[in-house]
């Protein structure tokens, strides 16, 4: 069964980040809290699966790295709380494309879009758990006011500071496609943040299916 899915970051005044607060951030919170989510976190945090090319190997099923790696892809796609809340079904009267994303210009907004994958996934496959771990928020949804937004920055710079050889590293674990004008979820992030953080603004971060 295809899907299409999204995930983006865009930065907003306070007093959006503050009306938009009171729709999300009770349903992030509760994704973060929810059973077994940190169990799956501290599993990937203790043990990095392997590059996601060996994946699925014939034989694979049901051993230890393949539930290793479906915990992971569970943990890292939309869903849970969040994902509801945010299509314009189970509240019509809020739908984050129209009512977070759409007007704002690029310099703040940073919106990744595929069918069948999941950006978060491959950002953090790419990137590592250690990396992953300085990043706010869980699994890509975050809301973050202009301050906290500011005082998370050093934290965020570091999760995409690399050297080149870094660099070429995490762009082979990042499995997404990218068009010629798209930016990829190595670059794309940081450059908001910091868009934000120079003009005094807050952060929302969210992933969901679109279809």
């Amino acid at each position: 069964m295809g899907f299409t899915s999204a995930w983006g970051v865009s930065a907003h005044p306070d007093a959006v980040i503050a009306d938009v607060a009171t729709r999300l951030l009770p349903a992030m919170e509760a994704d973060r809290t929810a059973p077994g989510a940190r169990e799956r976190w501290a599993a990937w945090q203790r043990a990095p699966l392997p590059d996601h090319r060996t994946w699925y190997a014939v034989g694979s099923r049901g051993t230890e790295e393949w539930e290793a790696i479906e915990a992971f892809r569970d943990m890292t796609a939309p869903g849970g709380h969040v994902d509801p809340l945010c299509d314009g079904v189970s509240d019509p009267d809020f739908y984050v494309v129209d009512d977070v994303w759409v007007g704002q210009d690029l310099e703040h907004l940073f919106v990744s879009v595929h069918s069948k994958e999941y950006a978060v996934a491959s950002l953090f496959h790419a990137i590592g758990p250690e990396r992953a771990a300085l990043l706010p928020g869980w699994c890509g949804n975050f809301l973050l006011t202009a301050a906290e937004a500011r005082e998370a920055l050093p934290r965020v710079e570091a999760a995409f500071a690399f050297t080149r050889a870094e660099r070429v590293a995490a762009q082979e674990r990042d499995w997404l496609s990218y068009g010629a004008d798209e930016e990829s979820v190595l670059d794309g992030p940081a450059r908001v943040w910091r868009n934000a953080v120079r003009d005094g603004l807050g952060l929302c971060g969210v992933a969901l299916h679109l279809t």
